[in-house]
């Protein structure tokens, strides 16, 4: 019984901190991420990434974590793209500045939600 217990604590602990674990639906390189940002303090605003589709192409948004601090867009492979958003201006990199007008698909693949 003692072993039951701690097994299902053991999971709680696993799993009750984000609202999505690891799946094999997403790249590894994304569960790598998601497996990093579970290891850090929680941040304000708590991590989260963002599946969309742009310019016909699937990507990956991470939001910018606090003030200047840029967003990173990646592709389906795990490189960088640009900073659609933050830094001092609050307008990214400049590199896709139409991410948020044209990008579709939205989906949250992972959001941190651990308390504070």
């Amino acid at each position: 019984m003692k072993n039951i217990a701690v097994y299902l604590l053991s999971l709680i602990i696993l799993f009750g901190g984000c609202s999505q674990v690891n799946t094999p639906e997403n790249p590894e390189w994304i569960n790598d991420m998601i497996s990093e940002f579970q290891t850090q303090p929680v941040g304000n605003p708590p991590q989260s990434i963002w599946q969309y589709t742009y310019m016909g192409e699937v990507v990956y948004y991470v939001p910018p974590q606090c003030c200047d601090q840029f967003s990173t867009l990646y592709d389906k492979d795990g490189n960088v793209i640009c900073a659609p958003d933050g830094g001092i201006t609050g307008s990214g990199d400049g590199r896709c500045s139409d991410f948020f007008e044209v990008r579709e698909n939205e989906k949250l693949i992972w959001q941190d939600n651990r308390e504070r």
